[in-house]
């Protein structure tokens, strides 16, 4: 028999070749998954992995699912760093949507430059509302802030289908659940002209930049770290929990109400029953493979992105259904957790005790 045994503290490298490990171990097992499926493995990989870089369309699809995924990751990022658990981005960014979405149908008719700004400033302060409620929880009734947020998603996803088929609903639209198409004010402008990348995606870097020297060079980052490494020296040292938990959901509340923002003034134009892919989930993954550091959630999110796209890519040219990308997504976070754990423990025989014969005591 063997036990688990903690290792000490792994090296920064260790720490920075596990999502490499992880990330290899998934090629390696979807190399298996395609062989069984009846395709050809380095051609599997080539249509998912490296076609979608070769068209500009393609780069720039990437680049606009890879926008949600790091304004959530990084506002997960510095939760999860903080030992604060927030599994409900995307409740957040759905909400967030929702009040972006009521300011641009508000001033449908208004064509002024103020009007997305507000857009941006609505879905920042509907995301941390909706954030809000599992930090009051956590902090005056000390809940579970990882049910109460994940219950809050789905709450979140009635609250749109019944705006769309009621108040938000396009009164000129056939009764389809959606609602008018936004004015040219309250949307995005496009970074390049052809592809659907927007402003959001600037917005999503100067984010991950803000949140690296929030981390770095900042005295609440500091206290939001050493309360998550080392929760009994931060209660030593007198830094306030609450005031963590209640910081670390404001923040990810807010990337992920703008994360809403570039859903329904981008790509979407409009309210639909559905403003999110799941991206809200899919950016726990992006958080922690990029080791919760607001740089490596950039990197981790264009992997992530490449999964989505590719993914899609798959299904038309090998015939692969679409639960390949969520296959992929989660043998990433498997292998990931599975390397992290090696990397902090091993496995350490335990040791057979000998019974002790009645000559041996005498």
């Amino acid at each position: 028999m063997s036990r688990l045994e903690r290792r000490p503290e792994p090296s920064r490298r260790m720490m920075l070749a596990s999502p490499l490990l992880a990330a290899v171990a998934m090629l390696l097992s979807g190399s298996v998954l395609f062989f069984l499926m009846g395709q050809q493995p380095l051609y599997a990989f080539y249509v998912y992995f490296i076609k979608p870089w070769t068209t500009l369309y393609g780069v720039g699809e990437l680049l606009l699912k890879a926008t949600p995924l790091i304004l959530c990751g990084v506002g997960l990022a510095l939760g999860f760093r903080a030992n604060v658990n927030n599994i409900g981005a995307d409740g957040q960014l759905t909400v967030g949507a929702i009040a972006a979405g009521a300011v641009a149908l508000y001033f449908d008719e208004v064509q002024a430059w103020w009007v997305l700004p507000l857009m941006l400033l609505a879905g920042a302060l509907g995301g941390m509302l909706w954030a809000a409620i599992p930090a009051l929880l956590r902090t005056r009734f000390n809940t579970n802030e990882i049910l109460v947020s994940l219950m809050l998603v789905y709450v979140s996803y009635h609250l749109l289908s019944y705006l769309v088929h009621g108040p938000m609903r396009d009164p000129a639209g056939f009764n389809f659940p959606q609602s008018k198409m936004f004015s040219d004010a309250a949307t995005l402008p496009l970074l390049v002209e052809g592809l659907r990348v927007n402003a959001a995606f600037i917005l999503s870097l100067l984010a991950a930049l803000g949140a690296w020297f929030f981390c770095k060079h900042s005295f609440a980052g500091y206290r939001m770290q050493v309360s998550g490494m080392a929760p009994a020296a931060a209660l030593y040292a007198g830094f306030s929990e609450p005031r963590n938990v209640w910081l670390a959901f404001m923040v990810s509340g807010a990337l992920s109400g703008i994360a809403g923002v570039g859903e329904v003034a981008g790509p979407l134009g409009q309210m639909q029953p559905s403003v999110s892919a799941g991206y809200g989930f899919a950016a726990i993954i992006v958080a922690y493979v990029g080791r919760l550091h607001p740089l490596g959630v950039v990197l981790s999110a264009l992997l992530m992105s490449l999964l989505y796209i590719g993914g899609e890519t798959a299904q038309i040219e090998l015939q692969v259904p679409s639960a390949i990308t969520g296959m992929f997504q989660g043998l990433l976070l498997f292998y990931l957790l599975a390397a992290d754990l090696f990397i902090h423990y091993r496995f350490k025989p335990r040791m057979r005790r000998l019974p002790v014969t009645s000559g041996e005591q005498a």
